[in-house]
């Protein structure tokens, strides 16, 4: 059962239509990136877009305590990267392969020229980065403003949206977290999150058996993190 592939998964380049993004895929070259290997680090240069055509990527923000948050996971078919279209600017992720992966790479000049030249695609490269920085804002809220208990619920309806399997029980997820993996999404000791596990567990709001977890009740869940309701395409690790 376990896996790195999402189950109820829906791309970030989805507002793209197959016209334009082939447009795209047109000016696009290809790099292998190993497992274990980093796409940028935080402080590069941000001249570059990686679309991912096999594989898996995780970003992570670190702190200046060297605590190091991961804030997403992108899959076969996301497109990922930072560019500011008014200035040269930094990276402010680290992106790390966590499968080999196979990526298109994107030159920021080469971009510009082809959004210049068709309006259509620069209208929907604008949705894109909107959709971006809407899923960064979701991620800080859940962190920041209901707490840990919040930011773990948070999570796992996250978690459910991209790894969830539907079944007797509820939506169990494909894949395996430890709880230090999960004290890694949200800045929290492992101790904690064991803490806060056992208490939505008694709360018959999850199950965990071999690993794997399963989200038993989920408005359980969405009313302790506020859950907004936002699209897939945003809630989603």
């Amino acid at each position: 059962m376990e896996s790195l592939e999402p189950v109820a998964f829906v791309q970030n380049t989805s507002c793209f239509s197959e016209e334009n993004f082939a447009k795209l895929r047109e000016i696009m070259y290809e790099q292998h990136i190993p497992s274990g290997s980093s796409l940028f680090w935080e402080g590069d240069p941000a001249d570059k877009l990686f679309f991912i055509q096999k594989g898996c990527v995780k970003i992570t923000k670190s702190t200046n305590e060297g605590k190091e948050y991961v804030l997403y996971l992108f899959h076969k078919g996301d497109l990922l990267g930072q560019l500011d279209p008014y200035q040269d600017s930094r990276q402010s992720f680290h992106a790390k392969a966590v499968q080999d992966c196979e990526v298109g790479i994107l030159q920021k000049n080469d971009l510009e020229i082809l959004l210049w030249q068709h309006g259509d695609l620069a209208i929907e490269f604008m949705k894109w980065m909107g959709l971006m920085h809407r899923m960064t804002q979701t991620k800080f809220r859940d962190l920041m403003l209901y707490g840990k208990p919040g930011a773990l619920c948070s999570t796992l309806i996250r978690l459910a949206n991209t790894y969830g399997r539907q079944g007797e029980k509820g939506l169990t997820l494909s894949k395996k977290f430890t709880n230090a993996e999960l004290a890694d999404y949200i800045g929290a000791a492992r101790e904690s999150v064991n803490r806060m596990l056992n208490n939505l567990k008694k709360a018959n709001a999850i199950d965990f058996e071999d690993g794997y977890i399963t989200i038993i009740n989920l408005d359980y869940l969405k009313g302790i993190c506020f859950c907004e309701d936002c699209p897939l395409p945003i809630c989603r690790i």
